[in-house]
């Protein structure tokens, strides 16, 4: 493995806490959701590896990124190498599709291995790099902070707009359905009082018919 390689293992392994991983096969796709507010730069870091350390790295192997909206259209696709990011901005409030598939392994030592995808999505525009080397400059640093800062504070107020969006089309929801309801419920009770007062004149006609009252 090359030392850019390690050095982006090391990165996923001890800076990106939300970093996760997960095995594909030869032209196999596998997909996560992840809800984005509307107008979030969304920037994702994956690495391509085998499961066996000891095998040797292919040249040829790469992976195709596909995202979508809520809304199921296309965002962005793209094919890259074995280790790369993507970026994007959100379009829309909601649950985004991420879906990732390795281009054809049969003529390479990975065609009868599983391969491990890191991946890491961030969001926002401003990202600490921890291991990148420190400026002896201490303001900008604090700057460099700053807007981190700033950055992620509206990021969780767009995030708390699109809680109260989801939650005022969940209301929304459920107020049509105890509409329908109310109105199953006096339509069902119409229909029962409108058959029993049909029985009671059929048997009251039956009866004054056979001279019984």
């Amino acid at each position: 493995m090359s030392l850019r390689a390690v050095v982006f293992s090391l990165q996923c392994l001890f800076v990106l806490a939300a970093a996760m991983f997960f095995d594909l096969g030869e032209l196999e796709e596998r997909c996560i959701i992840e809800e984005i507010p509307i107008d979030t730069l969304v920037t994702g870091y994956f690495l391509l590896e085998p499961w066996q350390k000891q095998s040797t790295s292919s040249p040829h192997l790469g992976v195709t990124v596909t995202v979508r909206d809520p809304n199921h259209e296309l965002q962005m696709t793209k094919r890259y190498g074995k280790y790369s990011k993507f970026t994007f901005t959100a379009h829309a409030s909601g649950q985004h599709y991420f879906c990732f598939q390795t281009n054809s392994t049969r003529f390479s030592v990975f065609a009868r291995e599983r391969l491990k995808l890191h991946l890491d999505i961030q969001m926002g525009e401003h990202i600490i790099d921890h291991h990148a080397e420190k400026t002896k400059d201490g303001m900008q640093n604090l700057e460099e902070i700053l807007y981190h800062l700033t950055d992620q504070a509206i990021l969780i107020t767009r995030h708390q707009v699109y809680q109260r969006e989801k939650e005022e089309r969940f209301r929304q929801v459920s107020e049509d359905a105890n509409h329908k309801v109310l109105w199953w419920a006096v339509v069902q009770t119409t229909l029962l009082l409108s058959v029993g007062f049909w029985q009671i004149k059929r048997l009251k006609d039956f009866f004054i018919s056979k001279k019984l009252v």
